[in-house]
This record gives structure tokens, sequence and C-alpha cells, in this order.
């Protein structure tokens, strides 16, 4: 089954899909950034806060949250998690609040959201807008460069019974503005060792077998760019530093690397 929603229709799934992130690791890094090179305020807005897991840890650490989202059943579960954080349904790359924040947050590469280069410079714009002086704006990102098509991350989980195998990768054309996040979702009722021997043997097997497996598969479009455009567009608004995506500790960027961590200061 294809889904042009996948985020929505399955949005009961996105923790699950999500299991084996460290959000309480993110958000400590975040957090230690901001008293670094942040204005010390406590004020947070988390953009594309999906379920709010984020959100948690930051009002942990004694910030008053906002989350915004463009995804209602997201943040109906994000504000059931985060009973004392406020969520708005805004899309990130055009949003507007009526208070300024300290420090604003886009976990999980979700800047590429923002899906072209107008877009997204309408996102920084925003952002710029919605930060008190000296505030700071936090996100990774992944070079359109350094995309590996061939590559993906999976990982398995159990829930009520079923079995689930998660699935994401980049795809990159080599030239323009848009990439694509590639999902799929495989559901079944059958331990994952059978699942491999089903796919061995389904000839010799009859057909109600093979309906125990559910599958949904979703393209994200997403915007692409390299990190030097992305420091041109951030240029006006922020002093830029980038870091290592290393959530356990703070390294500069080796210039190399496809995955890293901006931490934009306003100016």
């Amino acid at each position: 089954m294809y889904s042009n929603a996948l985020y929505t229709d399955l949005s009961g799934y996105y923790d699950l899909m999500c299991s084996d992130i460290n959000y309480q690791q993110q958000s400590a890094s975040i957090h230690r950034l901001h008293q670094f090179l942040g204005n010390n305020g406590k004020q947070h807005l988390d953009l594309a806060c999906g379920t709010g897991p984020h959100v948690r840890h930051f009002i942990d650490f004694g910030y008053q949250c906002s989350g915004l989202d463009i995804n209602q059943p997201m943040l109906d579960m994000a504000m059931r998690r985060c009973p004392e954080a406020q969520f708005n349904l805004q899309d990130m790359t055009a949003f507007y609040l009526d208070q300024r924040v300290d420090l604003i947050t886009c976990f999980l590469y979700s800047i590429h959201y923002s899906a072209c280069i107008e877009r997204l410079k309408s996102c920084i714009a925003s952002v710029h807008s919605a930060l008190n002086d000296g505030g700071l704006f936090c996100f990774n990102s992944v070079d359109k460069h350094c995309i590996d098509n061939a590559s993906s991350i999976r990982h398995f989980a159990e829930f009520e019974g079923d079995h689930f195998a998660f699935e994401s990768g980049w795809h990159y054309s080599g030239e323009g503005e848009k990439q694509s996040l590639n999902l799929s979702i495989e559901k079944s009722h059958q331990p994952f060792s059978l699942l491999s021997d089903i796919a061995l043997n389904a000839s010799e097997l009859p057909d109600v077998t093979m309906h125990k497996t559910e599958l949904w598969q979703d393209q994200h479009a997403m915007v692409a760019t390299s990190f030097a455009e992305l420091q041109e567009l951030l240029a006006p608004y922020f002093e830029v530093h980038i870091f290592e995506h290393d959530y356990e500790k703070i390294v500069p960027w080796n210039l190399a690397s496809g995955n890293a961590l901006f931490v934009c200061v306003k100016i």
C-alpha cells in the first residue's frame, strides 16, 4: 500500500519508528550549546516537533517550551506527552509567534522539509524574526554532495504482538535543489526470522501466510543544499557555527563529513 501522507496515516507508529533515537542525549547536547553560545534565556520552540519527545526533555531542563508542526495527529500526541507546553499547527517555512523565544530547535533533519530553496529562505527568515537578541537556532543537516543513494538505515521493533521493520534513506539525483527521504514500514504478525523463511519459500506456502504482512512506502520531497550554500543562506541573519554530528561531545565540523550540526546565533 502506498501513501502520500505516511506520517499522518501512521502517526501512531511514529514513536516506534524513532525508537532507536536517543532524544535525551540530543536535547542535552543542544542545551549545553545554548549555555555556551546562547543568551541563557529559557523560552524554547521546537520546529517540526512531531509527538514532542524533544520538548519533553527541554521542559525537564527547565525551559518554557512550545512546539510547531503541520500534522495535527502528531500534535495531539505531543499535547498528551507535554501538557505543560504550547503547541501550534503551523508551517515552519512561514510561522509567526506572539512572543519571541531564546532557542529554536529543528531535529531529525527536519529543516529539509522546507522542500525548496525559496521555502528554506522563508523558514530562516521566520526563525530570525521569532528569536530574541542573541538567541540560538540549532538544527542538523545533510550535504547533498555526500549522499549515498544506496545507503539506508533499518531497525526493528515489536509492539502489541506485531513485528515492525523501519527503513529510511536519502536519495539525490546529483543536481538541483530537490532530494528525497525514502521511508518504508513493514508490519507483520510473524517473527522476523520466520519472515526470512517465508521470503525464501513463498511458492511453497498458501497465500494466507503472505497476507499477514503489510507494507507502507513513502517518498518525502526535501530541499537539497550543500553546507556552503546553507551557510550563505544563514549568513545575513546569524553567526554560524558548524559542529560534527555527534551529540556526545562538541567537536568542530571536520570540513569533510556529510552530516553536521548547525548552531546559529542571531545577529
